[in-house]
């Protein structure tokens, strides 16, 4: 077990991960050494283009007829997609968008997301991927901060855009006649319409993406992701065996990086990739899967509870056999809803601890996750892990808590407003705290703003959390910390209760004082019907400490 740096330097190392990356890689024919020809226009369309219009850039011109996307349209092949892309990418310029300009993207998932994207590639324009959980101060705060030049959305977000000035140009992904928008504004179908699909020139660098935090708290920071290399997909693939040729789920929206990171690897790995009907329904997912006999399934955490929790007698309904890889990431999973998912699904949870700044970090694999349910696995090919105490130092000892530090060559180099992570030694701060157990399996005990100094204890709401939500009558719980006059804070349990839980506050409190600390024994117990979260399912404490504890 390594829990610190080695001390082998870094130009070496470097050389060493690269070499690792190479070979996981080829063994997952993401790179042919005998065809190095088809290696070096990948590269090639990926340094010009950026890695996503990249990857469909290569997939059209070695597989063209192989289908991409399935969405409530019907199906595009790598080559309609890209030819019809360069339509796009001409009708932006024409209409006054030009390389370096900065847009942003403001859609669901489906043809006029993807097309979006990678006309944005094709120009060398830089992608700010709004948040579909918007409200108005959030996105007028992002688009003035990013210098936004252009906006391109669905019709559903409408409304939202008397928020920025009426001067900026709009353009339209999806058009639902239910929302009644201006025939007069710019669609994705009239901007291509009469264009020349024949391949762009490409610009003088890659325009990058602007990938934005979560944003539980105030106006999410923006993310940029300018790094150009094909051996981040060895991050992935190195602990989470995705098919090739397969047919890939994609559940978590693209906006954000879970989904983006998987989209983007599924299509340069052959995959048809199947769209769900624009908002989640867990139902549908399911029939999603026996439909397409779907071999790997991209969700976050939240989504996952949500198909578990359905009624047994509809999951009997589904045949999920065809199942080899779920990848979920964005938040920790509840150790009951990781044993109930490899029990319906079988061992394919594979679990990603990473950030929108430290990008991989941790995969959980599923015998991981058997052996362990909380854990956050292990670090993949390329990546170190190391534990500081509070006064920066190592920490080398087993389950002792520290501050989780990353040494990835992916990590972003800082955010669009000049901010940055803490840094130590060229390693950056997840700004998470953890552990490591004694056979190297990495634990997030919790974030380290989120830790509640209760009567003098110090305490991290998500080992509360995860015991209380293990209850056999509760779906799922939050812990957060309130003001207190006589204890400076004091924890309050807010809980989703199942459909066999008594509802009664003094229960829970007694099941926690059973099994924890006295000083992690919650005061106040709230039973709700739903825990407020965002669009990536990212649970919003704040609210929860608002609330009125009657």
């Amino acid at each position: 077990m390594s829990l610190s740096l080695p001390a082998l330097g870094g130009t070496a190392r470097r050389a060493g991960d690269l070499a690792l990356g190479v070979k996981v890689m080829v063994d997952r024919k993401l790179f042919n050494p005998l065809r190095l020809d088809h290696a070096a226009r990948s590269f090639r369309n990926v340094s010009k283009f950026g890695p996503f219009a990249g990857v469909v850039m290569h997939a059209a011109q070695s597989r063209p007829d192989a289908g991409a996307i399935v969405d409530e349209l019907g199906e595009l092949s790598f080559g309609e997609l890209d030819s019809r892309a360069n339509a796009f990418a001409r009708g932006l310029r024409a209409n006054g968008i030009s390389e370096g300009d900065v847009i942003a993207i403001l859609a669901r998932d489906h043809r006029g997301m993807v097309l979006s994207l990678l006309a944005a590639g094709k120009l060398g324009v830089r992608a700010v991927l709004m948040n579909t959980g918007f409200a108005k101060p959030q996105f007028a705060d992002v688009a003035a901060r990013e210098k936004v030049r252009a906006v391109l959305h669905d019709s559903e977000f409408l409304d939202l855009m008397s928020a920025i000035p009426a001067d900026i140009p709009r353009v339209l992904t999806w058009v639902d006649e239910a929302h009644g928008a201006d025939p007069s504004i710019p669609t994705v179908s009239s901007l291509s319409a009469g264009r020349s699909t024949a391949p762009v020139s490409p610009p003088a660098k890659p325009g990058g993406m602007i990938i934005l935090t979560s944003g539980t708290t105030g106006t999410p920071k923006g993310a940029p992701r300018d790094k150009v290399s094909p051996f981040v997909s060895a991050q992935f693939i190195d602990r989470v065996p995705l098919p090739n040729d397969g047919t890939m789920i994609m559940a978590a929206p693209i906006f954000h990086g879970t989904g983006l990171s998987q989209f983007t690897l599924g299509l340069a790995l052959g995959n048809r990739v199947i769209f769900q009907q624009r908002r989640f329904d867990p139902e549908q997912t399911l029939a999603n899967v026996v439909k397409y006999r779907a071999d790997s399934l991209v969700v976050v955490p939240t989504m996952l509870q949500r198909i578990l929790d359905l009624d047994e007698q509809v999951l009997a309904e589904y045949d999920p056999s065809s199942m080899k890889v779920i990848f979920a990431a964005g938040s920790a999973i509840a150790p009951d809803v990781v044993t109930r998912t490899l029990d319906y699904f079988g061992d394919s949870l594979y679990n990603l601890y990473g950030s929108t700044e430290c990008a991989v970090m941790t995969v959980a694999t599923p015998q991981d996750l058997r052996k362990a349910p909380t854990t956050a696995g292990k670090p993949p090919v390329g990546i170190r892990i190391v534990l500081l105490d509070e006064n920066r130092k190592p920490i080398t000892a087993p389950n002792v808590t520290g501050t989780i530090f990353v040494d990835n060559g992916f990590a972003f180099t800082g955010y669009t407003d000049g901010r940055t992570k803490e840094m130590v030694d060229g390693m950056m701060s997840s700004g998470d705290v953890g552990h490591f157990d004694a056979d190297g399996l990495l634990y997030i005990d919790g974030r380290d703003d989120d830790m509640i100094v209760s009567g003098g204890e110090n305490v991290f709401p998500l080992e509360v959390e995860n015991l209380i939500a293990g209850r056999a009558d509760v779906f799922e719980a939050a812990v957060v910390g309130v003001d207190d006059h006589d204890y400076g804070k004091r924890l309050r349990a807010i809980v989703v209760p199942g459909p066999e839980s008594t509802r009664d506050p003094q229960e829970i409190k007694d099941y926690v004082r059973e099994n924890l600390a006295r000083y992690k024994v919650p005061r106040e117990v709230i039973f709700v019907d739903e825990l407020p979260r965002n669009a990536t399912g990212k649970l919003l404490r704040k609210p929860l400490i608002d609330m009125p504890a009657d």
